[in-house]
């Protein structure tokens, strides 16, 4: 159940991210097309924290566990190995969670079987040539029988993903990673020539990119807007908290979150995600910023890390050290604070699940408790 419910979380996180990203000006993709984009950009960027929802939320968008694979197998061609593997290996890890929670996944169809006499040389070029027109790289022989036989020729042949598909992945990918310019310059045309329409090339590449780095207004607005100007001694990691290279800012910061500011030292800030009767808020820490210890007596607290580094920890044990990516579950009834760390912004989204108290606990709702004092704080 707890998996179930955690995997959950991640698709409807995800899905909220991907929404927010789409109504910038990607609005003429479809939800399985966003999809595509978002898998072969955290595949293509080796972001596989990020990559993990975005399975979940391929799933939920009608995609198969065959096409996912094929999305990675497809994209070794042009990211290398170590990346297709990599992501291969999310998936794997994604299919088991989702069968001990007891997640249906439709496995899709496989590709279709070739003819015994199908000479990959000869329908790759003619793939080739219909796709980009005659060409033949002469100064490396290898590496053109390569593109014609390997990639057009074996990987092409297999249906699980479309001709359109498979450029549109390749867009993506290009256009999230960098230095290969010129060769998202050139699927671009060859993704249109295959069908895929310019606006969806367009939009395609605009959603990569995006959602490779952070959203360029948050990041000033984060360090300068709510903050005022940082103080003087700060590392850059705590000027620009959350920024491109700790990790990103995927979900808002939210506003000061003053009506809990007298259980926290330090600031916080407070956004809220999903409202109604399980509501979900992300809340930020700046560094060293912790709440007090406190328990939950008649629900489970979720905490799902998403930028920074921060601390868990539980009364009578050693603190956790935690970072984006990870997941907390907090049993009901457990004396425990969380926090950031030191030097570093921190990021997490919680949300809480109705339990039974304990036995004998005849309180409900939160108890605030101590502050985590300096000295406790200082020797983590």
């Amino acid at each position: 159940m707890r998996k179930a419910i955690i995997i959950l979380l991640s698709v409807l996180l995800c899905g909220q991210h991907l929404m927010a990203q789409q109504s910038m000006n990607t609005n003429v993709l479809t939800p399985q097309q966003e999809s595509f984009v978002a898998l072969a950009t955290y595949e293509a960027t080796g972001d596989l924290v990020s990559l993990k929802p975005a399975i979940e939320q391929a799933f939920a968008n009608g995609l198969t566990v065959n096409q996912v694979k094929e999305v990675f197998s497809h994209l070794y061609a042009y990211t290398g190995f170590p990346r297709s593997l990599n992501a291969l290996g999310v998936l794997q890890i994604v299919l088991k969670e989702r069968e001990e929670a007891g997640l249906a996944t439709e496995m899709g169809a496989e590709a279709s079987p070739l003819p015994a006499d199908y000479d990959a040389l000869k329908q790759g070029t003619a793939v080739q040539t219909q796709l980009c027109g005659a060409f033949t790289y002469s100064f490396c022989p290898a590496e053109d029988y390569y593109l014609k036989a390997h990639l057009f020729g074996d990987i092409f042949a297999r249906d699980v993903l479309t001709h359109q598909q498979r450029e549109l992945v390749t867009v993506s990918a290009l256009a999230a990673m960098q230095g290969t310019e010129p060769q998202h310059k050139s699927h671009s045309r060859i993704a249109q020539t295959a069908g895929v329409p310019e606006e969806t090339v367009e939009a395609a590449t605009a959603l990569a990119k995006r959602l490779t780095s952070p959203t360029p207004p948050r990041v000033p607005h984060f360090a300068h807007g709510l903050m005022g100007t940082p103080p003087e001694g700060l590392a850059d990691s705590q000027k620009y908290p959350l920024s491109e290279g700790s990790g990103g800012i995927v979900f808002p910061v939210g506003k000061p979150n003053d009506a809990y500011a007298q259980y926290f030292i330090g600031q916080s800030y407070l956004a809220p995600l999903v409202g109604g009767e399980h509501p979900i808020s992300n809340v930020t820490f700046e560094p060293a910023c912790r709440n007090n210890w406190h328990i939950h007596h008649d629900a489970r607290q979720i905490l799902i890390c998403v930028a920074g580094e921060g601390w868990y920890q539980e009364w009578g044990k050693h603190a956790r050290r935690v970072k984006a990516g990870d997941v907390v579950d907090i049993p009901v009834g457990v004396k425990h604070w969380h926090g950031a760390t030191r030097d570093s912004w921190f990021q997490h989204v919680v949300t809480h699940i109705a339990a039974e108290p304990l036995k004998g606990d005849t309180k409900t709702g939160n108890e605030w408790l101590e502050p985590v004092t300096d000295e406790q704080y200082n020797a983590l």
